[in-house]
């Protein structure tokens, strides 16, 4: 059973909505993978102030803008996992939105831990979540979460085959990325990470999104380009 992944590292404009879901769609509808795998916060970028002022920036797990995304999806028949600002139970989260091949939401994971700054704007996730691809079992992480190394054990412990991190590491934090992959493989699972090249929230991004195996070799790592793709296929029994 195989499991063909991709990470992209995309030009997220500023603040900027209906840009990025334009630019993710576009990607999106190029994917030649089973799951496709967006940054942290990847539709608005980390653009905090303007996350505080402008309401109609955030968005809930059916919300009608994102069907562009939906399309996309049903067009190349892939998973997507979409870092964006989250509208759920009346709280605000940094959030992953799962959408199926179909273009359906399977799920949705909210940070669960937060830099400080982060703090002000954000409420912290209080779940784990692992979802089904190709007979694999995925469990999501966002940036800090991957810091926590009960995060992943936790999942590992859970079952998950998978970690897929949607992250920001800014220029300077390039040992930091490899440590806290390092960790996740540690616990013999597959490493799926998308993170930003280019400027985000006033932080400079160095790429390097890529895939590692159980163990920590990478597989497949991409340097500092826009908009392109590393692919990885998982093969072997699914446990």
């Amino acid at each position: 059973m195989t499991l063909r992944v991709a990470t992209v590292q995309p030009f997220t404009v500023p603040a900027d909505l209906s840009a990025n879901l334009a630019e993710h769609a576009r990607l999106l509808r190029l994917a030649d993978a089973d799951l496709c795998a967006f940054p942290e916060l990847s539709l608005t970028g980390l653009e905090f102030e303007a996350l505080a002022a402008d309401e109609g920036l955030w968005l809930t797990r059916d919300d009608p803008r994102l069907e562009p995304l939906r399309e996309a999806c049903r067009t190349s028949g892939v998973h997507a996992v979409v870092g964006l600002p989250l509208l759920e139970d009346g709280r605000r989260y940094i959030g992953s939105l799962v959408l199926g091949p179909d273009g359906e939401t399977v799920a949705t994971y909210a940070k669960r831990n937060l830099h400080n700054s982060e703090e002000k704007l954000f409420d912290a996730g209080e779940r784990q979540v692992i979802i089904e691809v190709g007979g694999r079992r995925l469990g999501l992480a966002i940036c800090l979460d991957a810091a926590d190394p009960e995060h992943s054990r936790e999942l590992a412990e859970a079952g998950a085959e998978v970690y897929v991190l949607s992250a920001l590491f800014s220029e300077g934090q390039e040992d930091r990325l490899l440590d806290q992959v390092g960790v996740a493989a540690g616990h013999g699972m597959w490493v799926v990470l998308s993170q930003y090249s280019g400027k985000t929230g006033g932080m400079a991004a160095f790429g390097g999104s890529g895939v590692w195996k159980p163990g920590g070799a990478a597989e497949v790592r991409l340097g500092g380009e826009l908009s392109e793709w590393a692919y990885a296929t998982i093969a072997g029994e699914a446990s």
